[in-house]
């Protein structure tokens, strides 16, 4: 009777989470709020809650353990994600970031043909969510910047759109708060699981889905042929003009090539540390808070030479602080994840699933399977990527010991399945920001994301099952 009513209550809260994600309410407030109410449940059955320090009164322990989560999250991946949110705000305050997306699609209006034009907008577009992690961002830029580029070589609106739309997907970073956050729940550095795991499966599955990116494209175009010019469509949208005229940075020659390289020194510097350590044998053990810091402070020394204002340069530095304001968001939502995955395990639910793993014939790949398919569910019909992923971190290492998998096993396929198909729902932010723009239906961009995004999904999947098991 026990086993029963925890099943039962475990599935209400998993029902109201699943509820409030497609409602698009608050996810820290309702984690945070099913994770105290769960583990006051507990406390009624008779079950004690694991806090590191009494408050000496059952009933306040619930709030100890908060607490508890908050200072773990703080020290560790939280404080990782509050220094990127620092450094990406300064880069994009001083014009560095501008100044990347300048140098990587400059060379995109010398390609002639249109349709090859697709896989490279597409990889190019990848390679700037290293420097523009937000997807919704990052299309706003490429819409001003790039869109108008490639609707005069000839692409159809429909066309630019997927591209687009699909720009933020899966590209290997340890600078992304998703990779932070698993990696430090499975206890490994974040450059080991981004690149001797991540890329693995990544990289190939990018590069798949810029070729079906092509074809898909092309065929849908040949079936359904753009009508409208660009000079037209500019002439009917009066609001295309001014989203197109954004403001550019005039660096050029040698201090554009060093504010471009700015956004991406973190990333430089962990790729020379990693190969350094395989290639030169050396124990360098540089964290991403270490390398964006001095990142950070190159960035500060480059401003003061190049302006020569050091009242002026060390007080726009506040962006960077500022920045880090605006990421908080990001660990509370780590932080009542973890809550929330406190009251189940206090119910008793996550011991009832691992058993049942254990008993389950198969289930190293039956887990996989199931989540990337629930992750799909989710994702679609809420628009969000990361939020449920985000929810379910805490879980990975639990239900991958339970079914006998190593725990990348299931954290990839997760991971890729949530960010892939973001671009499949009609609802996702970045798909409605596109579709405003381009004056198209978001069932059209959809329709001409679905197949490269699904396909991917697909190939990841089996590539993860292959690797991992």
């Amino acid at each position: 009777m026990n086993t029963i009513l925890v099943i039962i209550i475990g599935l209400i809260a998993v029902g109201i989470l699943v509820y409030m994600l497609l409602k698009k309410n608050d996810i820290k407030m309702t984690l945070l709020s099913l994770g105290l109410v769960l583990m006051y449940v507990a406390i009624i059955m008779g079950k004690k809650i694991v806090v590191t320090m009494t408050t000496g009164a059952t009933a306040f322990d619930p709030f100890q353990a908060i607490v508890d989560q908050f200072s773990n999250t703080l020290v560790g991946p939280g404080f990782v994600i509050l220094i990127l949110g620092g450094y990406s705000a300064y880069m994009s305050h001083i014009g560095a970031n501008q100044v990347t997306v300048h140098a990587l699609t400059k060379p995109i209006s010398k390609i002639k043909s249109v349709y090859f034009l697709i896989p490279i907008v597409f990889l190019i577009g990848n390679l700037l969510s290293l420097v523009i992690p937000s997807a919704s961002n990052l299309a706003i830029i490429l819409l001003a910047t790039l869109y108008p580029v490639l609707r005069t070589a000839g692409m159809s609106r429909l066309s630019a759109a997927a591209i687009i739309g699909t720009s933020a997907t899966i590209i290997p970073t340890p600078l992304g708060s998703d990779n932070v956050a698993i990696a430090a729940q499975l206890h490994m550095p974040v450059t080991d699981y981004v690149f001797q795991h991540h890329a693995i499966v990544s990289i190939p599955t990018i590069l798949a889905i810029a070729v079906i990116h092509y074809f898909w494209q092309k065929h849908e175009d040949k079936r359904s042929p753009e009508t409208l010019s660009y000079d037209a469509e500019l002439a009917q949208n009066t609001d295309a003009s001014e989203k197109s005229d954004a403001p550019e940075v005039n660096y050029t020659g040698f201090k554009g090539f060093v504010y471009g390289l700015l956004p991406l020194l973190p990333i430089v510097l962990l790729l020379i540390v990693f190969f350094m350590n395989i290639v030169a044998g050396t124990k360098l053990n540089l964290s991403v808070q270490v390398v964006s810091i001095i990142s950070f402070v190159v960035a500060v020394v480059v401003e003061l030479l190049y302006k020569s204002n050091f009242t002026g340069v060390l007080k726009e530095t506040s962006h960077f602080f500022n920045g880090m304001g605006n990421v908080m968001s990001i660990v509370a939502l780590l932080v009542s994840a973890q809550v929330f995955v406190q009251g189940l395990t206090s119910i008793g639910i996550i011991d009832l699933v691992q058993n049942s793993m254990k008993n389950m014939s198969g289930s190293g790949i039956i887990l996989p399977v199931i989540m990337v398919v629930f992750t799909a569910v989710i994702v679609l019909l809420s628009g969000s990527g990361t939020a449920l992923l985000f929810a379910m971190i805490p879980l990975i290492i639990p239900l991958s010991k339970a079914a006998g998998i190593d725990p990348v096993a299931l954290s990839v396929p997760m991971q890729l399945a949530g960010n892939l198909l973001r671009a499949v729902s009609p609802v996702a932010a970045v798909v409605l920001i596109v579709a405003g723009t381009t004056k198209v239906s978001p069932v059209q961009i959809v329709k001409r994301t679905s197949v490269p995004m699904v396909f991917g999904v697909l190939m990841m999947l089996v590539m993860s099952l292959m690797i991992f098991q």
